[in-house]
């Protein structure tokens, strides 16, 4: 039996749900399609109702982090608190400090416990974090996210974008999902075995390395190749081979290796500067994309913003084991403290990972647990009025926490009842 665990699969249906949610229109546009473990895979529909999880509880660990970390995090736990109390999930949280925290109290950004308690965790909520402004790495500056994704090799982080109406800029629909390795490329603080991968020779002069490797590019080829054969069987490759020949050269010699075991799926590839006009222009042409660690950053950016807002785009780092649901946006330090900031990113990742865990474990109650908060959010979305200020709406973040814990609820009435 093969061990590669393949990453979980989004797809937009198209099709509106007509059963309310508080009063709200539920869009059931995010289903799950399949996803695969070793050479088990599952639908959601082909899972017994009566198949429940019989772990006495499911521990998440979770790591605010910096800036509006804290305040979406927290939200986020609302939101899954809402959905343990209709579903019966038994969560159990634990929180750690990370980040400007934890640089203040212990002398570092990543304290030694954090690393312990990841594997012991089911999940983890990773919040934010402004690494821009730590010290350098002998001073205790490390950048969390990084570190987590190295060192317990989260190999693919999935992005799943689609344009929703009224927010979106675009004249065409997207619907795709962006996976994006994980574990080096031009990140140069993580490809080193030791020391950092960036040095300065003299005052004047700076080399940064990049780092891309056969095993890396294969397993989040393999990832986005599963992903697709769920969805609309396309993949697009994005490179920049023309340039970076040997870098990009072996990178695209491992896709089209694993091509070969998908006959089933086309393989298209595109370099990186006309992906990022596509996305504008039409987006309607993308599926999957696979790429490299800053180009993928930089595309899935790209696409939520054009979606929407950055602040509307899940996000999971996955690996064979561990999953980290992680906000695609950044701290925003600018208006911490201030309860205003949009939560939909980390509450959506946080439903992706219910979703990971579900399909790992068969499990009902967590597949159950994801698709109501994803309804959730989409029905509170599809109301301009209960939308956060930053998508023109009037409601703070507490407000609209508030409003997706209701739909949870609403929506959980019916078969609370029956």
């Amino acid at each position: 039996m093969q061990n590669t665990t393949i990453l979980d699969t989004w797809y937009l249906r198209g099709e509106k749900d007509q059963s309310r949610s508080g009063g709200l229109q539920l869009d059931r546009s995010f289903q799950h399609a399949r996803y695969t473990v070793g050479e088990r895979s599952c639908a959601p529909s082909s899972i017994s109702r009566n198949h429940v999880r019989k772990e006495m509880t499911l521990k998440l660990l979770v790591l605010p982090g910096d800036g509006i970390g804290p305040e979406i995090t927290a939200a986020t736990l609302n939101v899954l608190k809402a959905a343990d109390a209709a579903i019966g999930l038994q969560l159990e949280f634990q929180k750690l400090d990370i980040g400007l925290k934890s640089l203040a109290e212990q002398g570092t950004t990543l304290p030694e416990a954090v690393l312990t308690e990841v594997p012991r965790a089911d999940g983890v909520i990773l919040g934010p974090v402004s690494h821009y402004e730590y010290p350098a790495r002998d001073k205790g500056g490390i950048n969390p996210s990084g570190e987590l994704r190295t060192k317990f090799e989260l190999f693919a982080n999935v992005r799943p974008c689609r344009s929703r109406d009224g927010l979106t800029i675009l004249r065409k629909p997207m619907d795709l999902v962006i996976v994006r390795e994980n574990t080096e490329g031009f990140y140069s603080d993580r490809n080193m075995f030791a020391g950092t991968g960036e040095f300065m020779p003299d005052p004047d002069l700076a080399f940064s390395i990049r780092k891309v490797t056969a095993k890396a590019s294969s397993r989040v080829a393999k990832a986005a190749f599963e992903i697709a054969r769920g969805r609309r069987k396309k993949v697009t490759a994005v490179h920049k081979a023309n340039v970076v020949k040997l870098s990009d050269g072996l990178f695209l010699r491992e896709v089209r290796k694993v091509a070969e075991s998908y006959p089933d799926v086309q393989l298209e590839e595109l370099i990186v500067d006309a992906a990022a006009a596509h996305l504008i222009r039409s987006p309607d042409r993308f599926d999957v994309i696979v790429t490299t660690n800053m180009f993928g950053d930089i595309l899935s950016d790209e696409a939520s913003e054009l979606s929407g807002s950055l602040g509307l785009g899940g996000s999971i780092n996955a690996g064979e084991d561990i999953c980290v649901a992680q906000a695609q946006h950044g701290s925003a330090p600018d208006i911490a403290g201030k309860n205003v900031a949009n939560p939909t990113s980390l509450i959506l990742s946080a439903a992706m990972m219910f979703h990971w865990l579900g399909q790992r474990r068969n499990d009902a109650n967590l597949l159950r647990a994801s698709q109501m908060i994803e309804n959730a959010v989409e029905a509170v979305l599809s109301r301009p009025v209960l939308r956060t200020r930053d998508l023109g709406g009037t409601l703070d973040t507490d407000a609209f926490t508030t409003k997706v814990a209701e739909a949870i609820r609403a929506e959980a009435a019916p078969s609370t009842a029956a």
